[in-house]
């Protein structure tokens, strides 16, 4: 089934792709390992922008790859969506508009030293891997009169287009960015529904799992990077959830891709699947589960339609998978617990009294408990996490230069400091960094084998349900809104607008557990808390609200 989807999806961008006027003698297997150009003067070769992000794209789909992600991936899905690209920003695969070149170059000679015609209107005549070593084929001719554009404007990149490419005109277009290489990688998770969401994605980012800062170190030697290549590539933050998730949904329109195969509640993307991992991970009883679920069928966000992207689609709102289901669990606590600083303490006190005259051998939920042992990890996993954040050197090993005039000052300066830090590390006795640990879905960790009660996996909520016309229900008769009425996200941003001290402790507390495990801000998980109520209790809203209105007159 998978595979048939993907030679659709093949077969669709093909249509576009597939020109014979430009594709003579041209065959593209996978993505390319790097560039193979004419050698300049310096020693370097002469490459383009959307090769150095090629290159990047690679890397990142063999580290996902690594992680046990479909080898499809790469050579299939990322390869179909960045050749499409390629082509739809012409770039590549396309003959490049009449003008176009004119109004980019001041100056157009064709090279006398290389076999090629010498009126090639593309930017790139071809972007392919030849069979024997994969190499991106360029026009070089095209090349030569880039360079000295770039001499003749006294703009200094290692690229043959890098000042181009930061041109305003160029920002019409859906440019590539650094960032935007993670979106890529998402969609094509996304494509292939792999159980990977975008807050994992990101997380093996930082964790340094998936090449993303300083990855044009691992460039080839001959590819040189310097100027104003070191604004396109050299990021000095970490990747932001909303701005790659944004950035993939613009990828999709623009590529005219069609329905993306369909989320089922057999894929790990559906709420059910993910609740199941985020209360493994929270600490919180496995009896939730079965709560959760029945919120998620009760207000259809467990449906195929609802779950499924389809791009530019826009009377569908675009589905946050891990923060859906982050923000399902949250409103089943409130449900049974209320969260309002007041009556989970309560139920904690009553489930701890069972508990000391409980003889039966199993235990009661006490929220009491399960807040100080999860906060006390959540505050160490915290300060660790914030310890690493603070000593990041964002600096790479290898050196940067800005101009050639400066060239042999930085790497002179580069030695120095590279001494002088092994000097001081002798002297202090420090100990080099160990190596990063293993790849791990799971973030806090709890076992049932622990004798310390720390694990509350299989603790029971009798406690605080009881029966009602065969069904278990809360004995909480009550439940308070986060806002009465929703804001036009397009407008604001946001659904509805998040501060801490507006709302109880405990559920602050609730949202900064989830906002540490999908490394987003509480106000995301905030808004799909708003989304979720107002789906859940929109008929007693709608009453309400009607009341109201009928009150004012």
């Amino acid at each position: 089934m998978e595979a048939d989807i993907i030679a659709d999806l093949a077969t669709m961008l093909l249509r576009e792709v597939v020109n014979t006027d430009f594709m003579t003698n041209s065959r593209v297997q996978t993505i390319s390992k790097g560039s193979r150009k004419q050698e300049k003067t310096d020693g370097g070769c002469e490459w383009y922008v959307c090769e150095g992000f090629q290159l990047i794209l690679k890397k990142q789909a063999e580290a996902l790859e690594a992680l046990g992600v479909c080898s499809q991936m790469k050579d299939e899905v990322l390869y179909s969506f960045w050749r499409c690209y390629l082509q739809k920003s012409k770039q590549a695969y396309c003959n490049r508009p009449a003008g176009e070149t004119v109004k980019a170059l001041s100056v157009r000679e064709s090279s006398t030293d290389v076999d090629s015609e010498p009126e090639r209107p593309s930017l790139l005549h071809l972007l392919s891997l030849s069979e024997s070593e994969g190499d991106l084929l360029t026009d070089c001719s095209f090349a030569s009169s880039m360079s000295k554009v770039s001499e003749s404007t006294s703009i200094y990149s290692g690229s043959v287009d890098g000042s181009l490419y930061l041109m305003k005109n160029q920002k019409e277009k859906l440019r590539m960015t650094m960032p935007t290489t993670l979106s890529f990688c998402y969609m094509a998770l996304l494509w292939l529904r792999e159980p990977i969401t975008l807050s994992e994605l990101l997380r093996f980012v930082v964790e340094g799992h998936i090449p993303y800062l300083n990855v044009f170190q691992h460039f080839p030697e001959k590819m040189k990077l310097c100027g104003l290549d070191l604004k396109i590539f050299c990021v000095e933050s970490w990747p932001v959830y909303e701005e790659v998730y944004n950035k993939m949904l613009e990828l999709a329109v623009f590529l005219d891709l069609p329905r993306f195969p369909d989320i089922t509640d057999s894929c790990f993307l559906h709420p059910d699947m993910l609740c199941i991992k985020y209360l493994m991970e929270a600490n919180l009883p496995d009896e939730l589960h079965n709560w959760t679920c029945r919120v998620v069928k009760k207000i259809g966000i467990g449906e195929v339609d609802f779950l499924t992207l389809v791009p530019g689609n826009k009377s569908t709102r675009k589905v946050k998978y891990d923060i859906l289901a982050a923000a399902v669990i949250v409103v089943v606590l409130k449900l049974l617990f209320l969260l309002d600083d007041h009556y989970e303490w309560l139920l904690s006190d009553l489930a701890e009294e069972r508990n000391k005259n409980n003889k039966e051998g199993g235990l009661y939920f006490e929220f009491k408990k399960w807040y100080e042992v999860v906060k006390h990890s959540l505050d160490v996993e915290q300060k660790k996490l914030d310890e690493e954040r603070a000593k990041y050197l964002w600096r790479c090993e290898k050196p940067l230069f800005y101009s050639v005039k400066n060239k042999s000052r930085v790497l002179k300066r580069r030695q120095m400091v590279v001494n002088l830090q092994n000097q001081f590390g002798k002297l202090s006795g420090s100990v080099r960094r160990a190596e990063k640990p293993n790849p791990s879905s799971f973030q806090l960790r709890w076992s049932e084998e622990n004798t310390d009660g720390s694990c509350f996996h299989g603790h029971s909520l009798k406690g605080i349900l009881q029966e009602k016309c065969g069904l278990l229900t809360a004995m909480n008769p009550d439940y308070w809104l986060c806002t009465v009425k929703l804001c036009n996200e397009k407008l604001c941003g946001h659904l509805a607008h998040y501060r801490e001290e507006d709302f109880p402790q405990s559920y602050h507390f609730v949202l900064r557990l989830f906002s540490f495990l999908l490394r987003i801000q509480p106000s995301y998980i905030h808004d799909e808390v708003c989304m979720i109520e107002h789906k859940l209790f929109n008929k007693k809203l709608y009453k309400k609200l009607k009341y109201n209105t009928v009150l004012r007159k």
